[in-house]
């Protein structure tokens, strides 16, 4: 080679990506260290597969089907029972405010703080399936006792010891925390800091000062005011997330040390605990804790000294089980309680000689109850199983965070609806009036879906999950000049590449209707695989084209990001749909679920693009980006009227199924339960439907008279339209329809 002339890459590193490293590092906005802390956290997993364009469906498939082991299943059918068993609502959230003391002491002896904690500390160590069955479980008996499972298990001291805590700190706390000698509880939340949490003004100071019997020890006074704190009236062991200043310079030059995460119990001089917030009447405790000047040794810091500052970061890597598991095994459930309770309420229920659930007006909500329910719990096991696997997918905990939470509500309004004035009428046999009352909780914790939506989902995935962005921040951060431009100049044009292959693919996907998408998959859902492959190659020309026309502005453009990641979760929905449909053996009678599912978050795609490009700033490239995508128009409509029809159909009947569907959740025994009388409803109502359609069919001209059924009953035995025995059977499914139909009521209150 002549050594005159220049290397076809030294000349690219030259003339091109060396210019253009120079206009990145100047239109990048800055980053702050909670911001660049929260993307570094987690990891990458099915939704870097749906950012490539071309998404290894084989690799999902291939995953293992979601299996409790017998030790699990045996703790679902027992201790879970025993708790749900000894639970009652009403007089937890209407009288007591509380759990009953039993049901406390239950919890504690049996483990159910300890989910997480290995055996080795004398926990449970159970997968996150069956932390996610078990919460799912109670909250379909009672949302005050499931909160107060799930708190402990999520977001709290026992997950950050066994993340970041010393092993002193480990034998100490996780043994007591396992036994219920201790109740933990995470102080996070600022009346001034509340989604900003990073903007947290609570704080520390490094001094020294004596403690107890020690003189002159290392430590920080601490100045705190939290509010929302689950278990917190109860606890008596504080987590506390606070900022850390060393103005002395006791332990280096730095001065602002950054977020530090601590324990302290609740009896530490100082402390100041507070009263009790009152969420909606669901009376699960939390409440307000505080603290001025209060004197800690350094040694309580989770994680010891070496942890200082790195607090942020802890939570944010953290934050992925109790957004992937507590609060999506809360939505789940609520989700199964309706789907088999106001199913079989709206068969039972009859208005005009014919259940409700006939109605179409009543049959579009079931099929959503239905299918978003399907929805739901496919996500719900499938983000299991990537926890269990040991991923920390951050962007995907977010996902199904929002989306789970806002498919409760929907589920949750649905079924107030179709229940009408038993639903607003509270008492013990009310079945889904404290689970209305408790959506909005579950819509704020975790963060705020609004915020979660707009500024997380496709905001913290666009640059996590993107195949070239990240690498070209982090070619930007490197030190080194030389280092950094061969770093950038690879991600570069590696994405330019990405660029101009999703452009060819989106292009030839939407020309051919996805018939050319090569997928290993047969059966009903191989068209959805097909479908889904061509709507991530238009995700990744859709996130490329964002990215390249407003840059880091793009984090301020609220509505665009929440439409990208519109976009991003319903490819992961669909994906969980057809990983479980597949799981499940393929059951022909769940087909009407998985089309509902996959048109429905095909349509909704859709729908997020449309609105996208209808807002891009950017006109004639908005333009040819629809035309990429939808050469041809949109093919992507809602779930059809008939096929809600046969979703709905199945909340009606018994079925294989409805069991299926509604599997996990708590059906009591006794027959003064509201589930249990539906249930025997159900069953009888069913039998006696042939005989109540020969009753009406035979005496079409019969006049109704003050004798009501019974006058039909003997006219049609009379005139041999029915046998006694159907007559007994009619009477048998009214009565049992009325016991149903009926709501509580209560004595009027004393008059001063």
């Amino acid at each position: 080679m002549n050594p005159h002339v220049e290397h076809p890459r030294n000349w690219r590193l030259r003339w091109i990506s060396e210019p253009l490293l120079k206009v990145f590092r100047r239109i990048t906005p800055r980053m702050s260290q909670t911001e660049r802390e929260a993307l570094n956290a987690g990891s990458v997993w099915w939704d870097g597969e749906l950012f490539s364009g071309r998404p290894k469906w084989k690799k999902l498939r291939q995953l293992p089907t979601p299996q409790l082991s017998a030790e699990e299943q045996a703790f679902l059918d027992g201790p879970v029972d025993e708790l749900c068993a000894m639970l009652n609502d009403w007089e937890i959230t209407a009288e007591r405010d509380d759990l009953p003391p039993d049901a406390w002491a239950f919890i504690k002896t049996n483990g159910f703080f300890s989910l997480i904690i290995p055996k080795s500390y004398g926990g449970l160590d159970y997968s996150a399936l069956a932390h996610s069955a078990i919460v799912m479980k109670i909250a379909t008996r009672s949302i005050t006792a499931a909160v107060s499972v799930m708190v402990p298990n999520s977001l709290g001291p026992a997950k950050l010891l066994l993340e970041y805590g010393t092993e002193e700190q480990k034998k100490h706390y996780l043994p007591r925390l396992a036994a219920g000698e201790d109740v933990p509880c995470f102080a996070l939340t600022n009346p001034h800091a509340g989604s900003d949490a990073g903007a947290i003004p609570d704080y520390g100071i490094v001094c020294r000062q004596d403690f107890q019997d020690q003189k002159d020890v290392l430590g920080m006074r601490l100045t705190w005011e939290k509010r929302y704190i689950t278990l917190g009236p109860v606890a008596t062991l504080l987590g506390l997330a606070f900022k850390l200043y060393d103005p002395d310079h006791l332990l280096g030059k730095e001065t602002n040390l950054g977020i530090t995460l601590a324990l302290i119990p609740t009896d530490t001089a100082g402390v100041n605990i507070g009263r009790r917030h009152n969420p909606l009447n669901i009376a699960f405790m939390t409440g307000p804790n505080s603290g001025e000047d209060v004197f800690v040794p350094l040694d309580w810091i989770i994680g010891g000294q070496e942890r200082i500052g790195q607090g942020w970061r802890m939570l944010m890597e953290c934050l992925a089980d109790g957004r992937g598991i507590s609060l999506p095994a809360l939505s789940t459930g609520a989700g199964k309680l309706a789907a088999r309770s106001v199913g079989a309420y709206a068969r039972i229920r009859t208005q005009f000689k014919l259940p409700i659930g006939r109605f179409e007006g009543v049959e579009e909500a079931l099929a959503r109850i239905g299918a978003y329910t399907y929805m739901m719990d496919a996500a719900r096991t499938l983000t299991a199983t990537a926890l269990d696997r040991g991923e920390k997918p951050s962007v995907i905990s977010a996902i199904v965070k929002y989306h789970l939470t806002e498919r409760m509500r929907t589920v949750v309004n649905d079924a107030m609806d179709i229940l009408g004035g038993a639903g607003i009428c509270l008492g013990p046999h009310n079945i889904m009036g404290r689970a209305y009352q408790s959506v909005p909780i579950s819509i704020t914790v975790e963060g705020a879906n609004i915020l979660t939506r707009s500024m997380i989902i496709f905001g913290q995935g666009a640059i996590r999950s993107h195949p070239y962005v990240f690498r070209e921040l982090e070619a930007l951060g490197e030190a080194d000049p030389e280092r950094s431009l061969e770093k950038f100049d690879r991600a570069l044009f590696g994405h330019i590449r990405f660029v101009m292959m999703n452009s060819l693919r989106t292009l030839f996907h939407g020309l051919s209707g996805s018939l050319f998408v090569f997928v290993q998959a047969s059966g009903p859902g191989r068209r959805y695989y097909r479908h889904l492959t061509r709507m991530s190659a238009a995700f990744a020309l859709l996130t490329d084209a964002a990215l390249m026309t407003l840059g880091g502005t793009l984090k301020r453009r609220e509505s665009l990001s929440a439409r990208l990641g519109d976009i991003l979760s319903h490819l992961y929905l669909a994906s969980a749909v057809l990983k479980r449909f597949e799981d499940q053996g393929r059951p022909k009678s769940d087909q009407a679920l998985l089309h509902w599912t996959c048109q429905h978050c095909l349509s909704e795609i859709q729908q997020a693009i449309d609105g996208l490009l209808q807002n891009f700033p950017n006109r004639p490239l908005a333009f040819v980006l629809h035309w990429m995508i939808f050469p041809l128009g949109r093919h992507f409509p809602p779930p059809a009227d008939k096929l809600g029809h046969r979703v709905a159909e199945q909340l009606l009947i018994p079925s294989a199924s409805r069991d299926r569907l509604t599997e996990g959740i708590y059906i009591p025994q006794a027959a003064d339960e509201a589930i249990a009388r539906l249930e025997d409803a159900l069953e009888k109502v069913i039998r006696a439907d042939h005989a109540e359609r020969k009753l009406r069919q035979g005496l079409q001209d019969y006049k109704t008279d003050h004798r009501g059924l019974e006058g039909m009953l003997e006219a049609g035995i009379e005139n041999g339209i029915i046998t006694t025995q159907d007559a007994e059977l009619i009477r048998t499914a009214d009565a049992a329809r009325t016991q149903v139909i009926r709501v509580d009521d209560f004595p009027q209150p004393p008059v001063n």
